[in-house]
Parts: structure tokens; C-alpha cells; sequence
């Protein structure tokens, strides 16, 4: 082989490596995330297992030394896993028979005297 095919090769070989370490570190992040399955129900359950379902699974949209996909996923379940972990807590915080907060419209200003 040419030199420029070797260097190809190298190049392609970091990428697979590098994208590899990253789907294991997210892999990792969200397995530790587990503890708080009981508390986020039916859709935290749905949101792990299937990520790492499909991160371990060898039918991917893109092929397997290409882990962006995986870590696409990975992260998207990481995304929503907090959102739901911070959702539990505001509701723990809340007082017994206390009205739930209506959503957010934005930051809103106090007028400048």
C-alpha cells in the first residue's frame, strides 16, 4: 500500500478509537444513572434499557466502527434521564396538598426605576 492509504488507515483507525471510548463513557455514565430507575417510572425504564439495548445490539444505522449513532442515543437518554430526575425532585420538594408551579414563560424582568 501507498504511503497516503497507510495514513488513511491510521486516520480512520483514531476516529473508530476515539468514537469507541466515547460511547463507552456515556455507556458508563448512564449505567450509574441506573439507581434512579425505581423512582423515574415507566419512561426512565424505557429510556435506559433501550439505549443500551441499542448501543449493544450490531443493527445500527450506521455501521458499527462508527459509534456516533450509539453515542447519539446515549446521550439523548442521559438528556432526558436528568430531565426526569429533576422533575422528581421539584415534585419531592413541593409541600403535601401544595398547587404544582405553573411552567415557565422565560426569565421575566423587573422594570428599571
Amino acid at each position: 500500500m501507498s504511503r497516503q492509504t497507510w495514513i488513511l488507515v491510521v486516520l480512520a483507525a483514531i476516529v473508530a478509537l476515539a468514537t469507541l471510548v466515547g460511547a463507552v463513557l456515556l455507556a458508563v455514565r448512564l449505567v450509574r444513572a441506573r439507581r434512579l430507575l425505581g423512582a423515574l417510572g415507566v419512561g426512565g425504564k424505557v429510556a435506559f434499557y433501550g439505549a443500551l439495548i441499542y448501543t449493544i445490539l450490531p443493527v445500527d444505522v450506521l455501521p458499527d466502527p462508527i459509534y456516533l449513532d450509539d453515542m447519539g442515543v446515549l446521550a439523548g437518554a442521559l438528556i432526558y434521564l436528568t430531565r426526569l430526575a429533576h422533575k422528581h425532585r421539584a415534585a419531592q420538594r413541593r409541600l403535601p396538598g401544595q398547587p404544582e408551579p405553573p411552567p415557565e414563560q422565560g426569565r421575566l424582568r423587573r422594570p428599571v426605576s
